[in-house]
Formats: C-alpha cells, sequence, structure tokens
C-alpha cells in the first residue's frame, strides 16, 4: 500500500501498511472522509507529526490521545493548533508549565511545529476523529500503528526522551526500553487532572538535561 508518508517512516514501517488491520483502517477512514462528515484533521494533515519529524531526528515523543474535534484546531499534531485558534486548555495548562519550570513563556503560539521541526514527534494515539465527537476513531487501527511507531522509534533510537501523560500515554512505555532512554511520566495536561500531577513535574527542564547530558541539543520550548 502506498502511504504518503516521510521516507524514512515509510521504511521502518512499510510491514504495517501490509498487514489487514492497516487496510481495514484504510478503508474506514478514506469511507469517513468521504461520507460528509466533517473529519479532523484534514486528509493532508494525518501524518503532519511524522512529515514535520523524520524518524533520524527525533529526540523527545509526546503521546497524545487523539486529535481535537472543534473546528480550525486539529492540524495533525497533537496539542498543536494552527496559528491565531484559541488555545484549547491542554496546551494552556503545558504553557504554564514551561514557564513555571524553564522561567519563560513558551516560543510558541499554539502551532507547535517549531517543536517538531527540532525532533519532538507530536504523536497522538488515534489520528483522525469525527467532528464534535472525541475518540470517535478509536478502536479502529490506529492504536495498533501508533504502538508499531513506538516500536520503531525504540527500535532504531536510544537516549530519546517520552513525555507520557496520563494512564493512556503511559501504556505505550511498554515498548520502551527505560535504560537506553529517558522515559517521564506525570498526570494529563487536561484541566480535569493537571493540578493530581502535571504541575511541577519539571518534564521540560529534565528532558533538556538529559538531552544535553546525552550529546544533544536542547529543545527550545
Amino acid at each position: 500500500m502506498d502511504v504518503k508518508i516521510e521516507q524514512s517512516w515509510k521504511d521502518v514501517l512499510s510491514a504495517e501498511f501490509e498487514k489487514d488491520y492497516f487496510k481495514k483502517l484504510t478503508e474506514f477512514v478514506r469511507a469517513e472522509y468521504l461520507s460528509g462528515k466533517t473529519i479532523y484533521p484534514a486528509a493532508k494533515n494525518i501524518f503532519n507529526a511524522f512529515n514535520l519529524c523524520p524518524l533520524s531526528n527525533v529526540r523527545v515523543v509526546i503521546i497524545g490521545q487523539d486529535p481535537y474535534h472543534e473546528p480550525g484546531q486539529a492540524h495533525g499534531l497533537c496539542f498543536s493548533v494552527e496559528n491565531g485558534v484559541d488555545l484549547p486548555p491542554s496546551l494552556v495548562n503545558i504553557y504554564k508549565e514551561i514557564e513555571s519550570d524553564l522561567g519563560h513563556k513558551s516560543t510558541t503560539n499554539g502551532d507547535l511545529t517549531s517543536w517538531a521541526k527540532q525532533g519532538v514527534l507530536l504523536l497522538n494515539s488515534t489520528l483522525t476523529v469525527s467532528a464534535h465527537v472525541a475518540a470517535s476513531h478509536s478502536g479502529r487501527g490506529w492504536e495498533t500503528f501508533t504502538d508499531a511507531v513506538i516500536r520503531a522509534v525504540a527500535q532504531n533510537k536510544n537516549h530519546v526522551v517520552y513525555m507520557l501523560w496520563g494512564s493512556f500515554a503511559q501504556k505505550k512505555a511498554e515498548f520502551v526500553d527505560e535504560h537506553e532512554n529517558l522515559i517521564l511520566k506525570s498526570a494529563h495536561p487536561s484541566p480535569l487532572s493537571a493540578y493530581r500531577g502535571f504541575f511541577g513535574n519539571h518534564h521540560f527542564s529534565r528532558a533538556n538535561e538529559y538531552l544535553i547530558a546525552n550529546g544533544s541539543e536542547p529543545i527550545d520550548w
């Protein structure tokens, strides 16, 4: 199957694209976009996280659940919204933690493309969603695919920082060697849980300290 995705990802994920689950997933997603319903993100942005962050560039992995499901928000990067869009509550809390942790405001406007270009894989576990209906495309195969993505990173890269916020993201840790990478876990930045351990987790400074200690440049958060 010819999937339009950045070449290094295409190379390591080619076996996934030929599996029955992925073919069924592709049929489902294509039918959803053709049905007349509004699906997010735009089809051209489904693999945006991969196209902006080739495998060789990956230094940090942040895992979300599924795309934002309201107009103008989702563009293929977890937690990110396009420039000019009001910041969703989880992203507001991410910025609060960055300011508290690093002592300065984030340099982004809500569009986290600059993070992706620095080597931050901003991966949702599910890559598509129906408008206004959270988790509407869960259980269709995306989770199996993104498990394979994490395995591919773990098998091809060491000294990667995995920021796993909330129990859903933390399930992906089972594919990662904690002795060769840094796994950071905390509560999710959602307003429903941020005060249960996201605030004060110091993940952004800890990530940069680890990257520097392993000969890599820090991320400009």
